[in-house]
């Protein structure tokens, strides 16, 4: 039953991008509405909940003291972890990271990572003894396409707006007790793109993930910078078509930036 309805809401999404059409009225170039929630999780050292149109999405982030790498003694590091939880969407199973899912957590992470926002110096604590390891998951909790941006965002957010906690001595952290916070630089954001129908479209939902013949996301940064890409799903993209996402990734993650730069 619930195959035919996919099927045919796949045909209709269709249909309506080769008339350069969408089913929620959006125009092909169009951002869904983005609203930001902070502080959702009191043992988290800060956590972010966005919705973007009907998806939704949980970030939180942890820092923990650890050993560094032996080729960085002295920078911490960081590791960014996604699921799309079953309750989100009636596709979404428990277990094991999906291929999706580990896919969805590497573009975020290398979008961020690669921007060099973080200096991950101000993360060693003792050169080659002790670091701050920052973990932050982000959960799928309604999922209505176009969790790679949604991730973005969140985890964005809360890396901005993340609290070091304060330690002892021995290094030992003092729960409750924070001292500044994470410092970034820079504000890369992703930016995802589908072909359906033979037509580009941004920000898709989940319906258009599905009929999509291609999949596109670029991370950019406020200065100018491509920080990472990531090409999805089997079909192509001309040249032309990648120039236009990637000249439009730039237009439309520094309108978001300006919404979210004081949250």
């Amino acid at each position: 039953m619930r195959a035919g309805i996919l099927a045919n809401e796949i045909s209709k999404a269709v249909s309506l991008a080769r008339e350069g059409k969408r089913s929620d009225g959006r125009a092909l170039d169009e951002y869904r509405k983005i609203t930001v929630s902070k502080d959702m999780c009191e043992n988290a050292e800060s956590s972010t909940m966005i919705t973007l149109g009907k998806t939704k999405v949980l970030a939180g982030l942890k820092l923990t003291v650890g050993t560094p790498y032996p080729d960085s003694p002295a920078e911490g590091a960081i590791s960014i972890g996604a699921e799309a939880l079953p309750l989100a969407h009636a596709e979404y199973e428990s277990g094991r990271p999906s291929n999706d899912e580990v896919e969805l957590a590497r573009v975020v992470d290398r979008g961020l990572r690669e921007s060099k926002a973080i200096d991950f110096a101000q993360l060693c604590i003792k050169e080659g003894e002790a670091v701050w390891v920052g973990y932050l998951d982000f959960y799928a909790i309604n999922g209505d396409g176009n969790l790679f941006d949604a991730g973005s965002i969140s985890s964005l957010i809360t890396f901005r707006n993340g609290k070091m906690p304060k330690l002892d001595k021995n290094n030992k952290i003092i729960y409750g007790e924070f001292d500044g916070k994470l410092k970034m630089t820079k504000m890369p954001l992703l930016t995802t793109f589908v072909k359906v129908g033979g037509k580009i479209m941004l920000d898709p939902t989940f319906v258009e993930e599905k009929a999509a013949e291609a999949r596109y996301s670029v991370a950019t940064t406020e200065d100018g910078n491509l920080t990472a890409m990531q090409k999805g799903v089997g079909g192509s993209f001309t040249l032309e078509e990648v120039n236009y996402m990637i000249d439009k990734a730039f237009v439309e993650s520094e309108k978001i930036r300006k919404q979210i730069k004081n949250e």
